[in-house]
């Protein structure tokens, strides 16, 4: 099976992002990761709303990583 193209926006200091990642490794994902404040494009887009989960370019995730649903889109 493929490994899906992920992205995780982020930013540094953000503990809500550390946790995503955790849970995202925990699940054997490696996500690609981007600052979002080295970009302002992504920091109007985005503002506060970090960490983003982008799997196959559609935002699956904001703010908190679902476990359950993670485990179940990695399934198809």
């Amino acid at each position: 099976m493929p490994v899906p193209d992920i992205v995780l926006y982020t930013r540094a200091g953000c503990h809500l992002c550390e946790e995503a990642k955790e849970v995202l490794l925990r699940h054997g994902i490696v996500p690609h990761e981007i600052d979002i404040d080295r970009e302002p494009a992504l920091v109007e887009q985005y503002g506060e709303c970090v960490p983003v989960v982008v799997i196959e370019g559609k935002e699956r995730f904001r703010g908190h990583v679902d476990e359950r649903l993670l485990r179940r889109m990695m399934i198809r």
